[in-house]
């Protein structure tokens, strides 16, 4: 009787499963960061544009007069139209931000040019859409400084829409368009772009992890790079709408006039006050950003879908 064959056994190698592509975050995330920023930093903004309004030469002067006239409430005058503008402009900025730097193949590595293009491309799509929002803004902040009799008295930023609309015709909501376009692309190919640039750099590094630290060092970064940027913007603007006389409004010549006068690092007068208002706000920004985006990757693990 012949034994039987013993036949080898072939062991079935299961392939590991496909890692599963990272969902992209919420669009609204962006928005979200920077309304919960600019809330924190109302007051200062607050003040800044009564200051400019009002002719008060102090910061804790303005202060103390606008808690001694409003309370601590009047701190924060006009936050519906900061709320507006950061659910408009903000949110759009960093969706765009994000789309642009799909179409333009911008990914964890990208160099700095494709980020800038990408921050550039959303500068100016938000910069547009954004503009209501900041026209309600800065009249909602700066009626207050105003004579009674020349304040716009909006109940809250639906309000000042409507009204505006309705007073002075839908080309209201495209007041300063054009500046403030050209200011959100100069704004967003630094602050945007240049955040996501630092932080890579600094993740290659072996002193840095993603973490806070990380994230508080390249905002950091960005707002000093944003602030330099725009410098040139900003003081151009400022002496182009206080200047007065033939020619006066003429981009040129203002550039000639400074030129002569003062050289070439007229540029960046008031580079130092720019940068103490806008460093805090980028920074805020930034590491609310991360930590909303930490807290969608928890709930996600938890297998909490809404997010």
């Amino acid at each position: 009787m012949s034994s039987p064959t013993n036949t080898p056994q072939v062991a079935l190698v299961t392939p590991p499963p496909a890692p599963l592509k990272k969902q992209p975050y919420p669009f609204w995330l962006g928005g979200v960061a920077a309304t919960i920023a600019a809330s924190i930093t109302h007051p200062l903004d607050l003040t800044k544009v009564r200051l400019q309004a009002s002719g008060d030469k102090r910061m804790i002067e303005s202060i103390r007069k606008t808690v001694r006239t409003a309370g601590v409430r009047g701190l924060f005058d006009g936050i519906t139209g900061t709320w507006l503008r950061q659910m408009s402009y903000s949110m759009c900025r960093f969706w765009a931000y994000d789309e642009s730097k799909k179409i333009l193949g911008a990914g964890k590595d990208a160099p700095a040019w494709k980020l800038a293009a990408a921050g550039s491309m959303a500068g100016g799509i938000a910069g547009l859409v954004g503009n209501p929002g900041e026209i309600v803004m800065v009249r909602l902040q700066g009626d207050f400084a105003k004579p009674p009799e020349k304040r716009f008295n909006y109940k809250h930023c639906f309000d000042a829409l409507f009204r505006m609309v309705r007073e002075e015709g839908v080309s209201s909501l495209a007041r300063g368009v054009g500046p403030n376009v050209f200011r959100a692309i100069l704004m967003n190919a630094s602050q945007l772009a240049s955040y996501d640039f630092f932080k890579a750099e600094l993740l290659k590094t072996p002193y840095f992890e993603d973490n806070i630290m990380c994230h508080f060092t390249a905002s950091f970064a960005a707002g000093t790079v944003a602030t330099t940027v725009c410098s040139p913007a900003d003081v151009l603007k400022s002496r182009i709408m206080n200047a007065s006389g033939p020619g006066s409004n003429s981009t040129l010549a203002v550039i000639r006039s400074s030129m002569k006068n003062e050289g070439a690092m007229f540029m960046f007068k008031g580079w130092l006050p720019a940068w103490s208002r806008l460093q805090p706000t980028t920074i805020l920004i930034f590491l609310t950003l991360e930590q909303l985006k930490n807290g969608v990757d928890w709930s996600r693990s938890k297998g909490y879908t809404f997010l």
